[in-house]
């Protein structure tokens, strides 16, 4: 599987490389020289970034491949699309020099048509020419059905200039696809609201609002001032109860703690609810646990809390299964009072058939990132039930947010960020 991985990325970039330097440039050239180069270096990069927190590098030299490296697998996903549309395109834009006739055969027959007879003008027939002793001659059809044809062609400098054309079009293309993308992720996610009518929500918990935020990510590209933006803008809602959903990091507290720090300012009135995503558990999920308590968060590990009208209970993710500390449905709902709303938080989306079995009157999750890069989507909706917004299963809701980071590329195309303020609705109201 690894070998059909790296076999695939390094078609991909000799696919880029000859499509944007190759067919290109001059060669020997500089601009070749610095192309091939590039073609080089940047998934060298890449792998960096991919792999440096796995495998323990120091936090700095993290931060120093992610932002190249990541934003280079953005920009090869576009260029790729771009050139793939660009293939149909660059016959059309050749085509017309088909129909030309080459320049030799024109200038042949315009002699020709110069040394045609003028009318009134008396002309040698064949018998009256005089031939010289010795010499054969063709009749002129036979000369003409052996002129050989000329085939059309394409210049070289033609071919140069529609392969520049095209490969700038699709730079262009992905530059300012990333560029957007990483902008929406830079300036923070923006408020979502939604009104979920609940049947056995009693009158009393009608209008009350829970702010849901997932995959933040904070790690060698988002930090602090992301978090700092996310708790500003949860805080400006004023909601009831803040549920943070799983994927909050991607390193361990010893490197990212001061970049949460900021979630110690999260203000509701039911107070801020924590439950584990699978990437807490590939940077520490015990000691995270510990962290977000000491920031203020109530992390819900397999358990459930009474809220006024409703059961919020919370459980771990499925990633927790390797180290013994998956989740536990029964535990966290199994002794509850069934004729109570209960709203349950769990990072992933494919736990909804434990819910069901579990009679949840609400799901509220993360993981899917809404396919973060499109078309992503059309993946993760592959490996989950709801990539993004609210579905029924049974009598279970299940709301999946986008979420409010990214991860790898700090780049969203089709899947902008969100904080959802789930606003719960009585029937008897």
């Amino acid at each position: 599987m690894v070998l059909v991985a790296v076999a695939l990325v390094v078609a991909a970039h000799w696919y880029v490389w000859r499509r944007l330097v190759r067919d290109t440039t001059k060669p020997r050239g500089l601009a070749r020289r610095l192309g091939t180069a590039a073609a080089v270096l940047l998934p060298l990069l890449a792998i960096g970034a991919v792999s440096s927190g796995r495998s323990g590098a120091p936090f700095w030299s993290q931060q120093v491949m992610a932002w190249p490296g990541f934003l280079w697998l953005a920009v090869l996903i576009y260029l790729l699309l771009a050139l793939l549309v660009g293939e149909a395109v660059r016959p059309l834009l050749l085509r017309p020099l088909k129909n030309r006739q080459p320049a030799e055969t024109q200038s042949q027959s315009q002699t020709q048509t110069q040394t045609q007879p003028q009318a009134g003008t008396q002309t040698r027939t064949p018998a009256d020419a005089v031939i010289p002793a010795g010499t054969s001659v063709k009749p002129a059809s036979a000369t003409t059905a052996e002129t050989p044809s000329v085939p059309a062609a394409t210049s070289p400098s033609r071919r140069l200039f529609v392969s520049r054309v095209v490969g700038g079009a699709a730079a262009t293309a992905a530059l300012a696809t990333v560029g957007y993308g990483t902008y929406g992720v830079l300036r923070g996610p923006q408020v979502k609201r939604l009104t979920i009518p609940l049947a056995k929500l009693p009158r009393a918990a009608h209008g009350f609002r829970i702010a849901v935020v997932s995959d933040i990510h904070l790690g060698p590209i988002l930090g602090r001032a992301h978090t700092q933006r996310i708790v500003d803008t949860i805080n400006s809602t004023q909601p009831d109860l803040i549920a943070v959903v799983g994927d909050l990091v991607d390193g361990s507290v010893e490197n990212l703690g001061p970049a949460a720090e900021p979630l110690s300012g999260l203000r509701a009135p039911h107070g801020s609810f924590f439950v584990t995503g699978n990437h807490e558990y590939f940077s520490g999920a015990a000691a995270w646990v510990d962290h977000v308590r000491e920031l203020g968060l109530h992390p819900l590990e397999n358990e459930r809390v009474e809220i006024a009208g409703f059961d919020l209970a919370g459980v771990n993710d499925v990633a927790g299964e390797s180290e013994g500390s998956g989740p536990d449905f029964a535990k966290a709902l199994g002794d509850r009072d069934r004729s109570r709303t209960s709203v349950l938080l769990a990072h992933q989306p494919i736990v909804i058939d434990d819910a069901v079995r579990q009679g949840v009157d609400l799901q509220l999750s993360g993981h899917t990132h809404g396919g973060q890069l499109w078309p992503g989507n059309l993946i993760a909706g592959l490996a989950n039930p709801t990539v993004a917004g609210l579905e029924r299963y049974g009598d279970t809701q299940l709301y999946v947010s986008r979420g409010a980071g990214a991860w790898g590329p700090p780049v969203r195309v089709g899947a902008p960020s969100d904080i959802t303020i789930v606003e719960l609705a009585s029937r008897q109201a």
